[in-house]
């Protein structure tokens, strides 16, 4: 359970990843950052996004993951945090599984 400090940081992280990657990509494929998850001391933040089509999620991932130090500027001249996290990004698979149960419910 993530503390109400945690959650703000971790809403406020997903909200200016999306605005980073929305404007650093390339535009060949719709990324939805879906969440961002905070260590309790942190130190640490994962940011979970979904790619369409699926078929560029290997090279979306490897993008974003080169564009860390870019994105760590980025939440420093948008943020006022004191300490900023380590981020990584991943692919959210529990979304993926989610969809994919929204379509054979239909």
């Amino acid at each position: 359970m993530q503390s109400q400090k945690q959650q703000q940081i971790s809403e406020q992280i997903a909200h200016i990843a999306a605005e980073f990657l929305g404007r650093e990509s390339n535009r060949q494929s719709l990324i939805t950052v879906t969440r961002a998850d905070v260590s309790p001391d942190m130190a640490k933040s994962t940011i979970y996004f979904t790619v369409m089509p699926t078929s560029y999620e290997d090279t979306v991932l490897e993008f974003a993951r080169r564009q860390r130090a870019e994105f760590r500027n980025y939440i420093k001249k948008k943020t006022q945090m004191r300490r900023i996290p380590f981020f990584n990004f991943e692919i959210d698979a529990g979304e993926k599984h989610r969809q994919h149960l929204d379509t054979l419910e239909l």
